[in-house]
Order: C-alpha cells, then sequence, then structure tokens
C-alpha cells in the first residue's frame, strides 16, 4: 500500500477504534488524589465568577482547549468542522489533528480547513516531532501552519505509539537539535505535545532550552495511544505490545506538579484524562494555564452540534461552580488560592 494511502486508513482506524472500543488507560490522571476546600460563604455573587482567561497572547472565554484529534478523511471533517465551529461560539483554544497525512495527500488538507468556520480562535497545527528525521523540515512546518492560518505550532513527541505501531517511525534520534531550529525559524511558537504519555520535568527543562514556547503534558490517564495501535496490529507481537505498554506513562497530575516547581513561569497545557470542569479546575490549581480535552469533545461531536454545545456548557458551569464554592473569583487566582490539598488514597 502506498504510504500517503496507509497514512489516511491510519486516520480512519484511530476515529473508528477511540469512537467504538475501550482503549482507555488503567491508570488514573492522578487527580483523584486531590480535593478542594469547600467554603460554605464565599463572599461572592455568581456573576463575580470569571473564567476568562489569555495564552500565547490570545483571549480565550475559558482556560479550555479542545484538544488535538482528527483529520483526513470525511467523517474527520465533520468532526473538525463541528468541533471549530463551537470553538468559534464559546471562544475556546483548539488544536487539529497531525496534518502529516494532509502533506502526504494535499487532497485532504480541507478536512482540517477549519479556519473560515473559526476566524478568531487560537488554533494549533499539529506534525509529529519524529517526521523531522523522515525527510520533514521548515518548509513542511511553515506549510501546515499557513494552510491552517494557525496561530502555533504542536510538535507531538509519541515514542511509545510508535513502538506499538505496525511500521512505525522509531528514529528520534537528534531532534531536539532539529527542534531548536524551527523553534528559532518558525514565525509561529512551538508547543511541545505528548500523546498521552506524559512529559517529565527533565525533559521539560530540555525543552524549555531549546526554545519551545509551551508545553502539553498529555499525561496518562486518558485514551491509550498504545492500546489504540495494539487494537489495529496487524501481528500478534504488536498486539501485545499494546497490552502490555497500555497503561505506561506519567499521570498528568504528576507531569504539572513537577514541570511547574522547575519552570514557573512557563506557559502549561494539562492533557490525558480529565473529564469534566472539576477534574480541569484541578489541573489549574495545579499551575496549568489551559486544560486540554480529546476524548469527551470528540464523543459529543460525533453526536451533533447540540450534544457538543451542551457540553461545553456543562464544562464551563463545573469550573465555575468549583471556583465560587471555593470563594475564588477567576481562574488566575486558583493556583495561588491554597484551597485545594492532596488526600491519602
Amino acid at each position: 500500500m502506498d504510504s500517503s494511502v496507509e497514512t489516511q486508513v491510519r486516520k480512519a482506524d484511530h476515529l473508528r477504534i477511540c469512537l467504538d472500543e475501550d482503549v482507555q488507560a488503567r491508570v488514573t490522571s492522578g487527580f483523584e488524589q486531590y480535593r478542594f476546600t469547600h467554603c460554605c460563604l464565599p463572599e461572592l455573587d455568581w456573576g463575580d465568577v470569571q473564567l476568562a482567561t489569555r495564552f500565547l497572547g490570545k483571549s480565550l472565554s475559558a482556560p479550555l482547549l479542545i484538544s488535538s484529534m482528527t483529520g483526513g478523511t470525511e467523517h474527520a471533517k465533520q468532526i473538525n468542522f463541528r468541533l471549530a465551529a463551537a470553538a468559534q461560539a464559546h471562544q475556546l483554544a483548539m488544536g487539529v489533528g497531525s496534518q502529516r497525512v494532509a502533506v502526504e495527500q494535499p487532497a485532504v488538507e480541507a478536512t482540517f480547513a477549519v479556519r473560515a468556520i473559526a476566524p478568531d480562535i487560537l488554533l494549533f497545527a499539529n506534525l509529529g516531532a519524529v517526521q523531522l528525521n523522515y525527510a520533514y523540515g521548515l518548509e513542511e512546518c511553515r506549510r501546515v501552519v499557513d494552510a491552517l492560518e494557525a496561530d502555533a505550532l504542536i510538535l507531538h513527541l509519541n515514542p511509545l505509539q510508535e513502538c506499538v505501531q505496525t511500521g512505525g517511525d522509531r528514529n528520534f534520534r537528534g531532534l531536539f537539535d532539529k527542534i531548536a531550529m524551527l523553534c528559532d525559524q518558525l514565525p509561529v511558537p512551538v508547543i511541545a505535545k505528548e500523546v498521552g504519555n506524559g512529559i517529565s520535568a527533565a525533559m521539560a527543562q530540555r525543552l524549555i532550552e531549546v526554545g519551545v514556547a509551551a508545553i502539553d503534558v498529555a499525561g496518562a490517564g486518558g485514551t491509550s495511544w498504545a492500546r489504540v495501535e495494539g487494537a489495529r496490529a496487524k501481528d500478534a507481537r504488536q498486539r501485545q505490545l499494546g497490552q502490555t505498554f497500555g497503561d505506561w506513562g506519567l499521570p498528568t497530575a504528576e507531569c504539572l506538579t513537577s514541570i511547574r516547581a522547575i519552570a514557573p513561569t512557563v506557559p502549561l497545557i494539562a492533557s490525558g484524562g480529565l473529564r469534566n470542569g472539576l477534574d480541569a479546575a484541578k489541573a489549574i490549581a495545579l499551575g496549568a494555564d489551559l486544560v486540554g480535552m480529546a476524548m469527551p469533545f470528540l464523543q459529543a461531536a460525533d453526536i451533533s452540534e447540540a450534544a457538543l454545545d451542551e457540553f461545553i456548557e456543562i464544562l464551563k458551569a463545573e469550573l465555575a461552580t468549583t471556583l465560587f464554592c471555593t470563594g475564588v473569583a477567576t481562574v488566575q487566582a486558583l493556583p495561588t488560592a491554597n484551597v485545594l490539598e492532596r488526600i491519602k488514597i
């Protein structure tokens, strides 16, 4: 099979498996280890609660990111367009799935072309960092940014997924230098993002040193891409790898606290296993500037535009209720309000 066709088939498989099969990690994101201190007299009116924030210089109505998911097929186009319309309506950030398929097959670029639908949102392009070792460079990165009219480029880091994926790209040597080149020469910021196995403090420090503008920890606790790739594997070895490493990785809460301890000012995105506004509030209290979710948005968008709109309204209400019931008026005040404690499980 032609490699570009194989990429498109893989994208379709990913979407189908995530929607139809149980590929969630059995480990948790770690947020269950934390509890907010309830405030019975918050000295706030509900209207005092403000979710608005800024990230990478752009205003958002709430610190929520529709995380990178899909593209490259007609089903993916429908999902992306619904997500983009919702992001525009609610003024949320959005990332698209890996645009490698659009580089290989320009005819499918339209499945990612959401800017016309969402002219004002904070929008992230996306490529796998490992592709920098497979003939991709500055030109391809500029191309996906320009095609999307993106505000930043996500470079996703996925060594485990590539190990489990049949025919995966596994040469990760020398990527720090190539990422540094992109950070220096691209006209937009570069965001380093894992895909569900987490970024440690040591790796975050090295990424910051080479010029990465923001980090999405994408920790363990949500969709396991080892399980996804194992589910579509062509042979017994790859299927077994998917099972063995289905729960591999650093929990999202652990990534947040460890990175924030060594990098107090780096823009930080929490994703990986967050499922509601209470999880989002915990992530922000632990130091995240923005909270990303993929599976919950995907499931709602697959149902209907109305289901997606309702899910977002619930998310914002959950986040606002957490602020109100801890006596904290703004999301910016949450990390220093001392209202979150770690509990024994």
